[in-house]
């Protein structure tokens, strides 16, 4: 791809440090970002990443970013319930083993020393209540652990601590990077603007689908399918608890189980993100607008990388001196 900015000198001095933030599927966004980053000749140092953001920061630190924009692009709803693979729920619903083998195929069973770039997936310890820096050892596992949403995906654990999503404590690791030597930090937040959308109707009671029912509302098309295949999974698992969740649950109108437990966690990372941005700001912070793409719709990547690539262009054309055209 031509390079519309100048990259013959460098744009930034000193040492430069990605924070890449949770999201979901507003994750994408962050290759858009990337790729503004390179066509702006700005040379990154250090990652660091949270859920989602631990995803495609450790991609991009073994050099196969591109790589990943190409599946991102393909994925249909059939490919993200596939990777969904449900268990008996003793501490989540998912096991992880198939996002594991989907990360796998791009990291190769790494250890973080082993990457291109220096790279830090950010957790969470139930144990202490900790935000863990995970530096070192198996990539895979790192991520798994990073993007563990409480309730969804079982925890990893690793040297006597029970690790989640990171976005529990920190959901966009400015600090982080700091950490590792960055001298310019640009992050990327991508729970701006996300709750209370007047637009967005997933959790009001007239926009709910009813537990078991095939009606049109909290979801349409594509991700109402994949919630279907979801639930039909959940139906699958039979024991006593879950039989009387249902039998209660179909007296009224309720959002889908995953969605309540996302989009609690959405709440509590967009607070937690304006308090530590406002702490501890970075040099350059980009806000993708992404409150209209929904946690689960991993299949509108084309959106959201355009999305990521827009702001990230609009934010750097000050630093470049270059107009965005």
């Amino acid at each position: 791809m031509e390079n519309k900015f100048s990259g013959e000198k460098r744009v930034v001095q000193g040492k430069v440090g990605l924070a890449l933030g949770s999201g979901s599927a507003r994750g994408w966004a962050h290759i858009g970002v990337i790729r503004a980053l390179s066509e702006a000749g700005i040379q990154v140092d250090y990652i660091a990443g949270t859920s989602i953001g631990s995803v495609v920061g450790a991609v991009h630190a073994t050099g196969g970013i591109e790589s990943l924009e190409e599946v991102a692009l393909q994925i249909e709803w059939k490919r993200i319930a596939s990777f969904f693979d449900v268990v008996l729920p003793k501490s989540g619903l998912l096991d992880g083993k198939k996002v594991s083998a989907f990360i796998h195929s791009y990291v190769k069973g790494l250890n973080i020393e082993e990457l291109a770039i220096p790279y830090c997936a950010v957790a969470t310890d139930l144990v202490t209540g900790n935000g863990v820096v995970l530096k070192e050892g198996d990539v895979i596992e790192a991520v798994r652990a990073s993007i563990s949403v409480p309730g969804i995906f079982t925890p990893v654990i690793k040297n006597n601590m029970i690790l989640v999503d990171g976005a529990l404590v920190n959901p966009v690791p400015v600090n982080v990077v700091r950490e590792m030597g960055a001298d310019y930090v640009i992050a990327v937040d991508l729970n701006h603007n996300l709750v209370g959308r007047k637009k967005s109707k997933s959790l009001t009671p007239d926009s709910n689908l009813k537990p078991l029912e095939k009606k049109p509302g909290l979801l349409s098309g594509r991700k109402s399918n994949l919630l279907e295949s979801l639930t039909k999974r959940l139906d699958a698992v039979d024991f006593a608890t879950l039989a009387q969740i249902r039998k209660w649950a179909s007296r009224e109108p309720l959002p889908n189980i995953f969605e309540v437990l996302i989009t609690s966690i959405n709440i509590m990372e967009t607070q937690i993100t304006t308090t530590r941005l406002r702490a501890d700001p970075p040099d350059l912070l980009i806000r993708p607008d992404l409150g209209h793409i929904r946690s689960l719709e991993f299949n509108r990547a084309q959106e959201a990388i355009a999305e990521g690539y827009r702001e990230a262009r609009a934010r750097l054309a000050p630093l470049i001196g270059y107009p965005i055209t």
